[in-house]
């Protein structure tokens, strides 16, 4: 069976470097959001795992962050696992992150897509 997958960033091209690596696996789906409220939305669909970047600047009059986001992700399902991305990682913030519930916090590094699906693979088992 197929596990559904959440890619929750507001920068269109993560979003379409994630969509493109992993739309061609076989044992995932994947819907993308660029804002924490759309992501929250639609949590009826019950995913296996959500990406989410750890800064979201949303659309106008939608100001969720990543953190705020986690939370109320979690509040709806304390189940589901959570992997944050960020481009400034810091030991304070992935302290934070860990703390609210995420499963793993990764930097958005120039080998980030190979570490990403490393860890789904490890999340996921």
């Amino acid at each position: 069976m197929r596990k559904l997958i959440f890619f929750v960033d507001d920068d269109k091209m993560i979003i379409n470097l994630l969509e493109y690596t992993f739309q061609s696996r076989e044992q995932y789906e994947v819907k993308s959001f660029f804002s924490g409220e759309d992501c929250l939305e639609s949590m009826n669909l019950n995913p296996d795992l959500i990406v989410l970047d750890h800064i979201l600047a949303g659309r106008e009059g939608q100001t969720l962050n990543g953190m705020e986001t986690l939370e109320k992700i979690k509040d709806i399902n304390t189940d589901v696992p959570v992997i944050v991305l960020t481009g400034h990682g810091n030991d304070e913030l992935l302290a934070e992150f860990m703390e609210k519930g995420a499963a793993r916090f990764l930097t958005k590094d120039d080998y980030f897509i190979d570490s990403l699906i490393e860890t789904i693979g490890q999340v996921m088992k």
